[in-house]
């Protein structure tokens, strides 16, 4: 590459880079803003009448969820008296994957014993909600004579859409709907059978559509054609899908909630992110001189890159988001890690610094796309299976492997080029891979197994010493067993800092659980406190303790409700689900690239210990379980697959054209890629454990239960790939695929017996 090229590119890079900072901080400021400023700034607006900028106001910013920004709370009130706990956990289940059209991190749990609410993080008006979902009632589905042939429980989603009509070009409207899959030839029979008739929706006894069936109709999806406005085709679906509930619910009240946890929280990630990714680029400039400086370059690329994809797509961003960006981060790292520590072991090997980094780009790109690939294949998995932060935290984490994948491939490529074409020549800008001695990882694989035995067993002990005390195995949150909400409407206004700093020590006292969540009603002065299942003296005993603490209220505002959990079991099973389809398909992918099960195998049972080495640490240290542990533990699936597939790919590399090969050579094989790759796992390790640990030093408490068994499972994931992985490939190898040599047929060989 030409000097004057190198020139060009590096300045386009720059300005790129300078272009991303500008607008990302243009986002970050408008979401913190917002955030401190959006009703206040949505009742002026609604004083001035100015509809626009109200509008204006609300779309600044990234979208948080409900532990960050707060947003609409709706409670409905259940109309059938003789509903059984199965229909209502069944209503609460569909109305999730409702209100997951307006947002992934929507939550809907059970209040009091005939209650459903509703929460949807970043709406400052819930009547635009509730004129969208309309009012839940009975679907039925009938044929030409009136008989019901389906109920709403046989529709799946309903989606407003439009398309071109063939003859004459216009733009029609339609419904689209997808059944179940028990529905489907029910209703292809149907169909089939009343072709030219019309087949009624009956919507609260009343027909809201009666279209024409114009063929038989099989696979499950359908049309309802003719409507007169995109407008309409969306009331339709949002009856339909309202409709398709298992009961009857009215709308019993509304109201705007503030954050779970502040701006606090949202600050402390930001300094923890900005701290973090300035050790992490000194770091990388010290440990690889020129390339770490395109690193940096690259770096702060993906970092901005990834806070405008997320603010484009208007992906909701939570604490479990941030677990995924935390990911993203290390995994855009160790993918510069990987091409750097190659570009150095070229160069050693005596090769010129331009073949070197050719190389080094070349022969790295397989580990990163098999890595990256196995954790994507997760992620599409999770978006597709999962449901609320589950699925939220998936779209977060696509953002951010996609774009880190883009950074290391080909930012990072391009930089360096240019610096070589600008006079960066030598070797000594880009260092010399040292000669390690070969580690006998191998050797002590013994002793590898029974630590993590012992670590384990002691996490399933914890488990059962808890159970047997009559505690639960694991200190589940409210988020996963329910609670109480206290709601009290003071004299005074209080900010979220002051709530945390002078009303959550005084619930405290009386609940005796640090797990509280403080909550304000916007237009009033009340607040909704969030805290364990309470009985009915310690309410009383909670409204004693405000006012002995100076706090001024109307007693008679005072209301509680008992709530259920926000982490439905069907949400549970879907996460599960998720999870274990997950496993299996990267464990084929890893068969399927490796040509070998056993690597797969290895990687899954290095991936399953990395899971139970994470639980412990929650059992022994009674770490809140909460919606932060499934992303935690989608966190350590993504990092510890990642972080084993490296390794892999260097043993695959160096076994490349050895058929078979003898027990030593194996053993010398397996010692030498796990020595090879070990720098770059120790560094990409710790550059991923310092942005951890700094939320962990700088964070809230929330943000403290989340970051601590994170960084427990970077810590247990790096050593599974370079302790456990690797020599449970090669127990399975060895037995399989191996010649014996000299030296192990002398060893098995009977000696001959002498003739007389």
């Amino acid at each position: 590459m030409k000097k004057g090229r190198s020139i060009v590119i590096l300045i386009f890079v720059i300005l790129c880079m300078a272009g991303l900072v500008y607008y990302s901080s243009i986002i970050l400021n408008r979401t913190q803003t917002s955030l401190q400023n959006v009703h206040s700034a949505k009742e002026a607006a609604e004083d001035s009448g100015d509809a626009e900028t109200e509008e204006t106001t609300a779309a600044k910013g990234i979208t948080l969820g409900l532990d960050l920004a707060g947003g609409a709370s709706i409670t409905y009130q259940i109309a059938d008296e003789d509903a059984t706990p199965e229909e209502i956990s069944d209503t609460i289940y569909k109305l999730q994957k409702r209100v997951e059209t307006y947002s992934t991190e929507a939550s809907v749990y059970k209040q009091g014993e005939d209650r459903i609410s509703v929460e949807i993080p970043g709406v400052t008006d819930a009547g635009v909600i509730l004129a969208d979902l309309g009012t839940p009632g009975s679907l039925e589905f009938t044929d030409p004579d009136g008989k019901v042939f389906m109920t709403g429980d046989d529709v799946v989603d309903a989606q407003a859409a439009s398309y071109k009509d063939q003859n004459y070009g216009t733009t029609e409207y339609c419904v689209e709907l997808k059944l179940s899959d028990s529905a489907a030839q029910t209703f292809a029979d149907m169909t089939g059978d009343h072709v030219g008739e019309r087949l009624s929706i009956i919507y609260d006894g009343e027909t809201i559509s009666a279209p024409t069936v114009q063929e038989r109709i099989g696979g499950g999806s359908c049309q309802i054609t003719g409507m007169e406005s995109y407008e309409a085709a969306q009331n339709l679906a949002s009856m339909i899908r309202i409709g398709s509930l298992s009961l009857t619910l009215n709308e019993l009240e509304s109201q705007i909630v503030g954050a779970q946890m502040g701006t606090e929280a949202i600050k402390t990630a930001l300094t923890a992110a900005l701290i973090g990714l300035a050790f992490i680029m000194l770091y990388l400039i010290v440990m690889y001189l020129m390339s770490g400086v395109a690193a940096s370059f690259a770096l702060v690329i993906y970092t901005t890159l990834t806070v405008a994809c997320i603010y484009l797509f208007d992906i909701t961003l939570t604490l479990p988001g941030i677990a995924g960006i935390i990911l993203g981060i290390g995994m855009a790292v160790d993918a510069n890690v990987i091409i750097f520590a190659r570009i150095k072991e070229e160069i050693a090997g005596g090769k010129s610094v331009f073949n070197a980094i050719h190389d080094g780009f070349q022969k790295a790109q397989s580990a990163i796309l098999d890595g990256n690939i196995t954790t994507l294949i997760a992620t599409f998995v999770l978006m597709w299976r999962g449901s609320g932060t589950v699925k939220g935290f998936a779209y977060t984490l696509m953002i951010s492997i996609l774009v880190s994948m883009f950074t290391a491939l080909f930012v990072s490529r391009y930089i360096m080029y240019a610096f070589y074409g600008m006079g960066f020549k030598s070797e000594k800008f880009y260092g010399r891979a040292k000669e390690r001695k070969t580690l006998s990882i191998l050797k002590n694989r013994g002793i590898f197994y029974i630590i993590s035995v012992l670590v384990i067993v002691a996490g399933f002990a914890g488990m059962g010493v808890h159970a047997s005390m009559g505690d639960r195995a694991f200190n589940y949150s409210l988020e996963f067993v329910g609670g109480t909400t206290t709601t009290i409407e003071f004299y005074d206004d209080y900010t979220i800092p002051e709530i945390e700093e002078k009303m959550y020590p005084v619930v405290e006292s009386v609940t005796g659980d640090k797990e509280v969540y403080g909550q304000q009603v916007t237009g009033s002065k009340s607040i909704i406190f969030k805290t364990r299942l309470l009985n009915q003296d310690e309410r009383d005993a909670l409204i004693t303790a405000f006012t002995d603490a100076g706090f001024w209220f109307d007693e008679e505002t005072v209301s509680s409700q008992s709530v259920g959990a926000t982490v439905s079991s069907e949400m549970t099973r879907d996460a599960i689900i998720a999870v274990v389809i997950a496993v299996i398909l990267m464990l084929l992918y890893i068969a399927f690239r490796f040509s070998d099960f056993k690597f797969a195998t290895a990687a899954v049972l290095a991936l399953l210990h990395d899971i139970l080495v994470v639980l412990t640490c929650y059992s022994l240290l009674r770490i809140s379980v909460g919606t932060t542990f499934i992303a935690v533990m989608l966190t350590i699936l993504g990092y510890s697959i990642n972080d084993t597939i490296v390794t892999f790919d260097r043993i695959r590399e160096n076994l490349h054209g050895k058929a078979r090969v003898s027990k030593e050579e194996l053993t010398e094989i397996a010692n030498r890629s796990v020595t090879q790759t070990i720098s770059r796992s120790i560094n990409t390790s710790v550059t991923t454990f310092v942005m951890v640990f700094l939320l962990y030093v700088l964070g809230v408490a929330s943000v403290k239960d989340f970051s601590l068994p994170l960084m427990v499972g970077v810590v247990s994931g790096t050593y599974s790939s370079i302790c456990l992985a690797t020599p449970l490939w090669f127990e399975m190898k060895s037995r399989i695929g191996v010649k014996a040599s000299a030296k192990d047929k002398g060893k098995n060989s009977k000696p001959a017996k002498s003739k007389k």
